[in-house]
């Protein structure tokens, strides 16, 4: 292991490591949230449901996770249960949690883990990176809390809390910092409960530690916090500037067909790869016309409709993008539509289908517009 650079080596000496290990112990066994994946009155963890909790975690706050959890290890029990279930029911269960991808990769994992490891997961870091969508930090975190590997990790909270210890005064965000602050990870996880150490280093980001207004008063290790010292911790980390969303419009148009709704797939690759939508025109002009769409959706479908109207507007934001999304209706008048373009269902049916959000608020919409017709 290459060693942390000398500046911050300096304040990383024996003693100190051992105070923050000793005191962020003791904080974290008296003040652990009891969460569903983690094991309690000195239970093994169960290293399928580890597997699960990180997977949800990414990106995605504990109290969020929690209800998505109990459903999901409710339909899928054991490794080999989600190893044998079909995509789209995968799907269906992450649905609202976002960041699909990886809900694929942990059914894809689950099939690895099922078909090359005889069922039973990888206890060492360096094996579980090799799965599908694991990287460093997820395998350090499986390896060390499901089966007591002295492995690093580095998620936004522990690089947070290393940033403010050391205060740190490079981006998070370069490369070089990453690469630090992964090394000073790895000297301080302790060989003895390396699981609760780094599951303490997260709750202490997470509870503590926080992005905004950290509680320095309330934290183990304030008197070895050199942020805290200096008071700075409401300053750091430093991050590099992000890049504003840019703003695109998309048109979902609900083609009406005897009560049911045209419905397709999404592409394998790309943005919500695999769920489905009502029709729907990405990155056009905001002030397009029904008259345009009616062209536009002819020429698209085979089918032949009337004109669009627009009903309703709404914003949804991603990584990178600020979505309008424009909600429009039309019937079908006629025509046939393309081989393989989509189905034709009714509200109830699309429903146990998996829909990225945007796409659940349309139907939504309608569906509140259709009773209140009745």
């Amino acid at each position: 292991m290459a060693a942390p650079d000398s500046k911050h080596m300096q304040a990383l000496d024996t003693n100190l490591i051992k105070t923050l290990r000793r005191k962020l112990l003791a904080w974290y066994r008296k003040h652990q949230r009891v969460l569903p994946w983690r094991a309690v009155n000195g239970q093994s963890p169960n290293p399928y449901h580890v597997l699960v909790s990180e997977a949800m975690l990414q990106q995605t706050q504990v109290a969020t996770v929690i209800d998505y959890f109990h459903r999901f290890i409710e339909a899928f029990p054991t490794v080999e249960s989600l190893a044998a279930a079909n995509e789209q029911q995968v799907l269906k269960l992450w649905q609202g949690l976002g960041y699909y991808r990886r809900a694929r990769h942990l059914h894809q994992a689950a099939q690895v883990i099922v078909n090359e490891h005889g069922g039973v997961l990888p206890q060492s870091a360096e094996q579980i990176v090799s799965l599908p969508g694991v990287g460093r930090y997820t395998a350090g975190a499986i390896a060390s809390i499901a089966f007591g590997e002295s492995a690093p990790i580095l998620d936004g909270n522990v690089a947070r809390v290393l940033s403010r210890w050391f205060a740190i005064e490079s981006s998070i965000d370069e490369t070089e910092t990453k690469k630090n602050l992964w090394q000073l990870a790895e000297v301080l996880v302790p060989q003895r409960n390396p699981g609760d150490f780094n599951q303490a280093m997260m709750e202490l980001g997470a509870l503590v530690c926080t992005p905004k207004n950290p509680t320095c008063l309330m934290c183990p290790v304030m008197d070895q916090c050199r942020a805290s010292q200096q008071g700075r911790a409401s300053s750091l980390p430093i991050r590099n500037q992000r890049r504003e969303p840019k703003a695109v419009s998309h048109h979902i148009v609900a083609i009406e067909n005897n009560g049911r709704y045209l419905f397709q797939q999404r592409p394998d690759k790309g943005l919500w790869s695999r769920l489905w939508q009502l029709v729907t025109l990405e990155d056009r002009p905001a002030s397009v016309s029904g008259k345009k769409l009616h062209t536009q959706l002819g020429a698209l479908t085979g089918v032949e409709l009337s004109t669009p109207a627009l009903i309703e507007a709404f914003d949804h934001q991603t990584t990178h993008r600020k979505i309008r999304f424009h909600l429009w209706t039309c019937k079908r008048r006629g025509g046939r539509l393309r081989n393989q373009f989509g189905r034709w269902l009714t509200f109830q049916g699309a429903q146990r289908l998996p829909l990225a959000k945007p796409q659940h608020m349309a139907v939504s919409v309608l569906v509140d517009r259709s009773t209140k017709d009745d």
